[in-house]
């Protein structure tokens, strides 16, 4: 075998973990990652030898994934909604590279911001801030003087700053209101919902226009309160199930409709006192990867009898 074929199991978490952060979507960093080791396969053919694979394949996996970030540019900013990234299920997921580590910086809540950076810009501060770069490795990656990449580490410091999702870094804590919201959501408990709920929740949802989803995001807690709960008397009349799961590290729950197909994944974000955000993501074009993937709005034509659903007034 050859030293990429040799390498290819011990590099392809590295390389994946890259390449989901940098595009927020698990079939392109699936896609990147592919290509990066076809090119790396080809390199060797040609006489490259590797002293430090992973930095040649960080170098191939980021170069690719900042091509594929500038494709996806003019996409997402048409995108029918809010965009959310993919989002990733330790407990249903078997592909080891999948399993990245589960911080703040993989979180549903921190990939949305970073989509306010450039491609270049993102890809310099992932190399900084969650690998541990130095600047000289990151300018050579990213083709820049290391001034440059100073500049543009500053830039995208200041544009995550001022969205930065309110982390809170106790498990224990986010586990516990985690309970506590989805009793009062199984229970249809108004008040104990409005008790975990900021009063500044913001409520997204992403069905990229192709599953029914509110187009702007949701801001109170008492709207928000009562649309949960809409969304769950909807829910429990399709025969649409609840599991308390984690995505991206953080509490969240996957539905699953009545064949046991993937409905949604409903992640949340907690500032260690209340749930401060929530991220619907139901686009069966972003839930692939988890299993088979149901279809919605044929579920909700199936049945009649089921009333308009909250979202649609």
């Amino acid at each position: 075998m050859t030293q990429v074929a040799n390498l290819y199991d011990d590099l392809r978490p590295l390389m994946f973990s890259i390449a989901y952060r940098m595009l927020g979507s698990v079939a392109e960093a699936e896609d990147v990652v592919q290509e990066a080791f076809l090119r790396m396969h080809r390199s060797e053919l040609d006489g490259t030898t590797f002293d430090s694979p992973d930095a040649y394949a960080t170098t191939v996996t980021t170069r690719l994934a900042i091509d594929a970030l500038r494709s996806a540019r003019h996409r997402r900013e048409e995108y029918v909604g809010p965009w959310l990234p993919e989002p990733l299920l330790a407990s249903t997921d078997t592909d080891p590279a999948r399993v990245v580590d589960l911080d703040e910086t993989v979180s549903v809540a921190f990939l949305a911001v970073l989509e306010r950076l450039s491609p270049t810009e993102r890809a310099v501060f992932l190399l900084r801030e969650v690998f541990g770069y130095g600047y000289p490795e990151i300018a050579a990656v990213v083709e820049k003087s290391e001034a440059n990449c100073r500049q543009l580490l500053v830039r995208a410091r200041r544009a995550i700053d001022a969205g930065r999702p309110r982390f809170d870094p106790d498990p224990a804590r986010r586990r516990e209101l985690a309970a506590r919201f989805f009793a009062a959501i199984k229970d249809g408990d108004l008040a104990g919902l409005e008790k975990v709920l900021a009063d500044d929740v913001v409520f997204y949802g992403d069905g990229g226009g192709k599953a029914p989803a509110i187009r702007r995001p949701m801001v109170g807690l008492v709207s928000v309160a009562r649309f949960l709960l809409g969304l769950t008397r909807t829910g429990d009349r399709l025969g649409v199930v609840l599991e308390e799961t984690e995505a991206n590290g953080q509490p969240a729950a996957r539905f699953v409709g009545p064949d046991g197909a993937v409905l949604g994944v409903l992640s949340l974000e907690t500032d260690g006192s209340q749930i401060v955000g929530l991220r619907n993501q139901i686009n069966p074009d972003k839930l692939g990867h988890l299993g088979e993937v149901g279809d919605l709005v044929e579920l909700m034509r199936s049945q009649s009898d089921v009333p308009p659903a909250p979202w649609r007034h």
